[in-house]
């Protein structure tokens, strides 16, 4: 059975980091496309930065510069460093693993609330 399982959200200032963490169970990070997505409520979720199995990385506009996504292959987990954190990052994170055939698979998510 697949698994991903986030970690590392919570309430942080303007201004501030944190380091999200997805870890997978019953697949290899490492030969999947690994993502991390956000959702506020209301609104759909949108995709936040991507590493690849050969580890090219790319990342939405709004967070170029500021988030860092990672991967630790002997952990089987993926990061997604966040920093310099803005009001409008708030949002529920999640991991997103992606495989060929429309094979993908989800965590369940973690909470990031930005504010002062």
């Amino acid at each position: 059975q697949v698994q991903l399982v986030e970690s590392g959200g919570g309430l942080v200032q303007p201004g501030g980091s944190l380091r999200l963490s997805c870890t997978a169970s019953g697949i290899i990070v490492n030969d999947y496309a690994m993502g991390w997505y956000r959702q506020v409520p209301g609104k759909e979720r949108e995709w936040v930065a991507s590493v690849t199995s050969d580890g090219s990385t790319v990342y939405q506009d709004s967070v170029k510069g500021r988030f860092t996504i990672s991967r630790d292959n002997a952990k089987n987990t993926v990061y997604l460093q966040t920093d310099n954190l803005k009001s409008e990052d708030t949002a529920v994170y999640y991991c997103k693993a992606s495989y060929r055939f429309g094979i993908h698979y989800w965590g369940k998510g973690t909470l990031v609330t930005v504010s002062s």
